[in-house]
């Protein structure tokens, strides 16, 4: 049966259950077969600047270049704060040589306007925004200033199509937010001044550490220009008006979670067994087209990311369309959404998929490479049945 033509029913309870049912997008499923036996080897109870924790460090930067296949000018650093941190870092240590255009179309997005604007006060910014769904018009984006953009939305299901869009040649910097496409999504490296990102998406990894990418202009403007502003700490990556070096090479600003690098090795482990970077991209691609494929026949459901090209296939944002959800307020549809959440919780098979909290009332699905293809072919008929379920109560309320 197609979209619309009335037929469908899905009011049979489902047999089948996902083995694994953790499909958030953030913390995200751990990778097939992970349990805390990976942990046994952490350098726990010593200094992460011993041989040993350094050489785990080191580990991490070298084995996750590999996999991202870097390029060999660029550098990579473990940072503190996650992917947040990261951003942070970047922003307060790299603009205001140039006016900044940066574009929003999430909630994460935003923030880094908000942090722009209001904290770094800059006096020369645009922001250039689009709703939930939608993409602002990357045409109108000027590469002789420094430019701050996600490259696929966490909480919206909605990513930049490529790299076509960014000028090859370029007097300002790009810096790019890739926490939830980076080992999902091929990047452009040529196009990216810095990239960051954090363990916990794609490679399922624990938090609280993030990486950041640094290309050679976005060095040579580290060098050159200094902020008008103070630096804590955590944020400074010169020395001396110098590249701090150490930094990208294992050195960490402040003390990391040697359980947590010990989980990032496991996870880099098992990135390598299955092929690598390519089979990773592999694997995401596999499981976005079973969630794709379902959308296509199912009346009740559609893409947040109305244009096919921009639709994440990592984390997939989802709408509820059908009449008798329309028909309610705002604040029902809300509460609808999140029931429907509650039941797939209650019933064990999906945990943590309701829509981001500023987001339009759905459904977000992790599908990165961690996630089995076969656990989401046996969500989906949970999701008919459950959203039958849901419809049946608000019906009678």
């Amino acid at each position: 049966a197609r979209k619309g033509d009335g037929r469908l029913n899905f009011s049979a309870r489902p047999d089948l259950r996902p083995a694994c049912p953790h499909f958030s997008s953030g913390p995200c499923a751990k990778r097939p077969g992970w349990s805390a036996a990976a942990l046994e080897g952490a350098l726990v109870g010593r200094s992460h600047r011993s041989a040993e924790g350094r050489a785990k460090l080191e580990a991490v930067v070298a084995r996750s270049r590999a996999l991202m296949e870097m390029p060999d000018d660029y550098v990579l650093g473990i940072v503190p704060a996650s992917d947040t941190g990261a951003v942070e870092m970047a922003l307060w240590s790299l603009l205001g040589a140039r006016g900044v255009d940066v574009l929003v179309w999430e909630s994460f997005g935003k923030g880094w306007a908000t942090d722009v604007v209001g904290q770094l006060k800059l006096a020369d910014v645009r922001v250039l925004e689009a709703d939930y769904g939608d993409l602002p018009d990357l045409a109108q984006v000027d590469f002789a200033r420094d430019v701050v953009f996600t490259w696929n939305g966490t909480t919206s299901g909605v990513r930049v199509p490529d790299g076509d869009w960014i000028a090859a040649s370029r007097a300002g910097l790009t810096i790019c937010d890739a926490t939830s496409a980076i080992f999902g999504i091929e990047m452009p490296w040529d196009k990216l001044d810095v990239v960051t990102y954090s363990w916990q998406k794609v490679l399922g990894g624990e938090g609280a550490h993030g990486m950041l990418a640094l290309s050679p202009r976005a060095v040579e403007r580290l060098e050159e220009h200094t902020p008008a502003w103070p630096l804590p700490k955590i944020f400074r990556l010169t020395k001396g008006g110098k590249l701090d070096a150490t930094i990208f090479k294992g050195q960490t600003i402040n003390t990391p979670s040697m359980l947590a690098v010990e989980d990032a090795l496991d996870s880099l482990a098992w990135a390598e067994s299955v092929g690598g970077g390519p089979a990773l991209r592999r694997r995401v691609a596999e499981n976005f087209a079973a969630i794709e494929e379902w959308v296509e026949r199912t009346p009740w459901v559609e893409f947040l990311a109305s244009d096919k090209r921009t639709r994440s296939p990592t984390s997939v944002c989802l709408m509820i369309v059908d009449e008798w959800f329309a028909a309610l307020g705002a604040d029902r549809q809300a509460g609808a959404a999140k029931r429907l959440g509650a039941i797939l919780a209650e019933e064990g098979v999906a945990f943590d998929i309701g829509s981001y909290r500023s987001a339009p009332p759905g459904l977000r699905i992790w599908a990165g490479a961690t996630v089995e293809r076969e656990d989401l072919v046996r969500l989906l008929p949970w999701l008919d049945w459950a959203h039958e379920r849901v419809k049946s109560e608000f019906a009678e309320a």
